[in-house]
């Protein structure tokens, strides 16, 4: 039997005006993969920054190898061997792996005045062989993929002697073989005693790596149970706290013929080759395809975000002239990007901002004053209308859960009474619970009468709300699906892997 390696128990938290957790529990055995699931604002991310010193806590207790502890800061969780790795890899590319691994710790020679690179690289030699790690510690880590980097950073917190690893979404930009490779190094962590907390939206690779799941649901602990007993929707249910329907289909009426957008030989150096396709009124056009494939080229292509080589854009048959976001938005397109918090969002500045930023003209008082008042009642009628968890309108976006930041953006664009919404990867870092608010709101916007074009790299969620399915590969579009019962993802996969010319 393992054994007990860490035990939270009663922990609470609260910030000004939020009761973050309340009476949270939570366990880990040595050599366990244990995995802690929650929508996002479920509290996991608290939990977790309590844990390894960033937050302290205001009730409850703490034991690790079986004595009662405190953790004041993120040096004292080091120095106990709590580690996390977070979503968004905290990297120096212009140094290379070894340095990166041992950064404030490197070793010195010559009365200890200069850094003896020799031995920082044999260090990161043993490490990468205890780990069974193919790096070469003199590799920039700027020229590595996102797989490699991550690699590093659990080498680094595995350089500290680490018993408890925290991973924080870390399969979210890896392909299947490169998650793969990971679940290798994993499983290798887990027979040398490492305890793992693993924090996923991805329910399909619960069963691939982890040994328990324990689930949380409005800063409070639902409950723990063994990962070979559990089925997905018994998971999903405890997370969400109703039963989330996974094979609807989209939500259609009788849809207008009318088109919106017709795209004519749009080509651009070799991202995009000979791309056309066309969108009515009210309809989803999904865009399926390998990563790499041109779907995100081209939606920036429309937006004005990237010059084109050459082709045509009509919209509502009249040909038009975008060669910039803003004569995208002033024909009627709206761009929620693939990041949203680089491109799609200001998070440093309330959510009532954000919904006014893309008509803040339509603001304007005489003298160039800002007509506030317009402004607040805007925003409230679009956090009513979709939904938007926060406190108030002067909530910091950056304080929003990852699907209430996605609302924000959906909310500009609605602000802005775009017609034509080009959605690349909407659910992106998304749990179930915000998936399924974010699907329901793109059939109510299609229903509306809204065009979408929807990008998304899971093969479900194109065919659960795609009325018509456009692939691509190699920069082309290899073919169109029809979503009835002859579009499935085997269909999908087979265009997304078919070269022409």
């Amino acid at each position: 039997m393992s054994k007990n390696l860490l035990e939270m128990q009663g922990i609470s938290k609260a910030f000004p005006g939020v009761q973050a957790l309340s009476g949270v529990q939570f366990d880990l055995n040595e050599g366990e993969v244990h995995a802690l699931l929650g929508e996002n604002g479920a509290g996991k991310s608290t939990l977790m920054k309590i844990l390894t010193g960033i937050y302290q806590k205001d009730a409850g207790t703490i034991k690790y190898q079986g004595k009662e502890i405190e953790i004041p800061n993120t040096k004292a969780a080091q120095g106990l061997g709590i580690s996390i790795i977070h979503q968004e890899l905290n990297l120096a590319p212009h140094l290379t792996v070894a340095q990166n691994i041992f950064i404030g710790r490197e070793p010195k020679n010559f009365l200890n005045l200069f850094l003896d690179e020799k031995e920082l690289n044999n260090r990161a030699k043993k490490l990468f062989a205890r780990l069974n790690v193919n790096l070469d510690p003199r590799e920039l880590v700027g020229n590595l993929s996102v797989a490699k980097q991550q690699m590093v950073e659990i080498s680094k917190a595995l350089s500290f002697d680490s018993k408890v690893l925290i991973m924080d979404e870390p399969t979210a930009a890896l392909t299947d073989t490169e998650i793969d490779a990971l679940f290798v190094m994993i499983r290798k962590l887990r027979q040398d005693g490492v305890g793992i907390v693993y924090i996923s939206h991805r329910m399909e690779e619960l069963k691939k790596i982890t040994d328990r799941v324990s689930i949380m649901r409005d800063g409070t602990y639902v409950g723990t149970i063994n990962t070979k007993d559990a089925t997905i929707d018994q998971i999903i249910s405890m997370m969400v706290g109703r039963k989330i329907d996974n094979n609807q289909k989209p939500i259609i009426s009788q849809q207008s013929r009318e088109k919106v957008l017709e795209v004519k030989g749009l080509n651009r150096g070799k991202a995009i080759k000979d791309v056309s396709f066309e969108l009515y009124k009210g309809e989803i056009v999904g865009f399926a395809g390998l990563m790499g494939a041109g779907r995100t080229e081209v939606a920036r292509a429309l937006f004005g975000a990237d010059p084109i080589d050459s082709g045509e854009i009509h919209i509502k048959g009249q040909k038009v002239n975008i060669n910039s976001p803003t004569d995208a938005v002033q024909n009627g397109i709206g761009y929620l990007s693939e990041d949203r918090k680089q491109f799609g969002l200001l998070v440093g500045m309330d959510v009532k901002t954000n919904v006014a930023i893309a008509t803040m003209k339509d603001y304007l008082k005489p003298l160039g004053f800002m007509n506030s008042s317009k402004i607040h009642q805007q925003s409230e009628e679009m956090i009513k209308k979709l939904r938007i968890k926060t406190p108030s309108g002067n909530q910091l976006v950056k304080n929003l859960s990852g699907g209430n930041q996605q609302k924000v953006v959906i909310g500009k664009w609605l602000t802005r009474d775009s017609d034509i919404l080009i959605f690349d990867e909407p659910t992106r870092g998304i749990d179930i619970g915000a998936k399924d608010e974010i699907y329901r709101l793109l059939n109510e916007l299609a229903e509306q009468g809204k065009s979408i074009i929807m990008i998304s790299s899971e093969l479900p969620e194109v065919l659960r709300l795609s009325h018509r399915i456009v692939v691509m590969c190699e920069g082309r579009i290899t073919g169109e699906l029809k979503n009835d019962e002859k579009a499935s993802q085997e269909s999908i996969m087979a265009l997304a892997t078919k070269r022409i010319g």
